[in-house]
């Protein structure tokens, strides 16, 4: 855990994909193009724990399936408060910036595609979330994760400063 990943395992957890982005990529070689795809797509079970994978095949069904098996081996665990995340983080990728911000109850997730799916599977329900600069999925989807892994609740706060909980707030 010193790397600041936090891994979890995968047995026992009932996971949803959603798939982010498809793309059509071709290889120009002497005999002509050769065409295959490329999917990211986001796994989680709906209650703080996602990841993310990206596969490659020469078939749509086959690039979602590796993408699937490749998330499942990278999950995050997200510390989540009252259905929100517990303080504003802002986070890059890339090109990509992200910026994710606590929401009061009955807001909904409000981000656009590639973080919303991110969200959704992490299991937050109410989030302001912008993203600002480059609008490319993959590098969207790696500054969110980003910026998810390096949320903090008050319990760890207060277990790393070796202090009480209440003095976190307090002092």
């Amino acid at each position: 855990m010193s790397d600041g990943i936090r891994k979890v395992k995968t047995s026992d957890l009932e996971l949803k994909d959603r798939l982010v982005s498809i793309q059509r990529v071709t290889k120009v070689t002497k005999g002509g193009r050769t065409f295959s795809f490329s999917a990211i797509v986001v796994v989680g079970n709906e209650d703080g724990i996602a990841g993310y994978g990206l596969g490659k095949a020469g078939e749509v069904t086959t690039a979602i399936a590796k993408g699937i098996e490749d998330a499942k081996k990278n999950l995050i665990k997200v510390p989540l408060i009252k259905g929100t995340i517990p303080h504003e983080q802002l986070a890059k990728y890339g090109g990509a910036r992200v910026f994710l911000k606590p929401a009061s109850e009955g807001t909904g997730v409000k981000a656009g595609g590639a973080m919303r799916a991110v969200l959704e599977s992490v299991g937050v329900k109410d989030v302001l979330a912008k993203s600002k600069g480059s609008s490319n999925p993959h590098n969207l989807v790696k500054a969110t994760f980003r910026a998810l892994l390096e949320m903090r609740d008050a319990y760890t706060v207060a277990e790393h400063r070796g202090i009480d909980l209440n003095k976190v707030f307090n002092g």
